[in-house]
């Protein structure tokens, strides 16, 4: 298990520099830097100062070194749009997008869960193909465009939600959670199915049927738990894209999250922002994805052997 952890944190290497390579190209070809935007009350040698600090006048690549090697000892650098370490920016934002990642995954697991039972227990019925269309259609709807009608029926017209912001704690989760979990239901509801209809042909349930245990039984402990290993897959990986792919919603509602900054941060040319915050996007992404490959041996026992160092193994099969 340690070497799969250990071998798992040592890919996150070329990817963190290919990441971090393609942002400062990407941003050093947008026109203009940062100074363009907190320069124009400077005097022409603070600017100067400025881009020499941030080395500006010296090529993508020797910006480049600049960020990793402050990156190596835990320095993601210094926010002059901001005023303030990029570090503290991010650690500030970071718990409201988290709110809003589990918020989505709440929701999502709450409607799609119980739609992919019901769809497999009923399969090729007009409740298996309603439950499918309606799933769909949570993917296939833009997630600014199903924001936006929310904020105007209950936030606008009925007044239930606030609109925007995160002042009033849980009901300001409420909206955008739903905006971003009803494009992630699709997934997790055919997966579900899919999983349900391998278990349900299984022979340990007509076993449990047949000894009297009550149906709603047999569904929850013996299927639904068998059926976990391909749902915690798409979970962990809906929880990945999730954590990432808040950056619109969080725009539409004007909550203050991890998102909404890195585009304030784009939009100011602060390289050094936007290449920290995606940067511990990735390394979260990144741990999210491994905690889930664990939970499988958990889940499912037959995989721990997975996990085993190569000693293990050679030690068992030689005794």
């Amino acid at each position: 298990m340690y070497r799969y952890i250990i071998k798992r944190f040592a890919m996150l290497i070329p990817i963190l520099l290919g990441v971090s390579f393609m942002i400062f190209f990407m941003m050093d070809c947008a026109p203009g830097d940062i100074t363009d935007v907190i320069g124009q009350d400077m005097s022409k040698e603070v600017v100067a100062q400025i881009r020499e600090d941030l080395g500006l006048d010296r090529s993508v690549f020797y910006r480049y070194f600049l960020f990793m090697k402050g990156l190596v000892v835990g320095d993601l650098g210094y926010s002059y749009s901001y005023e303030a370490p990029v570090s503290d920016l991010y650690f500030q934002r970071l718990p409201y997008t988290l709110k809003l990642s589990f918020g989505a995954i709440l929701v999502c697991v709450i409607m799609a869960i119980p739609l992919g039972i019901l769809a497999a227990l009923k399969r090729g019925t007009l409740i298996d193909n309603a439950c499918s269309a309606f799933a769909i259609l949570g993917l296939s709807i833009p997630h600014f465009w199903l924001g936006l009608l929310l904020i105007i029926l209950f936030a606008q017209k009925l007044g239930w939600f606030p609109s925007f912001g995160a002042s009033e704690g849980i009901k300001s989760l409420i909206l955008p959670s739903f905006s971003v979990g009803t494009a992630m239901m699709a997934v997790m509801t055919r997966t579900t199915r899919s999983s349900m209809l391998d278990v349900l042909r299984a022979d340990y349930l007509r076993t449990a049927r047949s000894k009297g245990v009550d149906e709603s039984l047999v569904i929850s402990k013996h299927g639904l738990r068998n059926a976990l290993i391909p749902i915690i897959t798409v979970f962990g990986t809906q929880l990945g894209t999730c954590f990432g792919g808040t950056v619109v919603t969080e725009n539409v509602f004007s909550y203050p999250g991890v998102g909404q900054m890195m585009v304030a941060g784009i939009n100011r040319r602060d390289t050094t922002l936007v290449c920290g915050f995606i940067m511990m996007s990735v390394i979260m992404i990144s741990l999210i994805q491994l905690f889930v490959d664990i939970a499988y041996a958990y889940v499912d026992p037959r995989l721990k052997g997975q996990f085993s160092s190569p000693s293990k193994k050679k030690t068992k099969k030689e005794e």
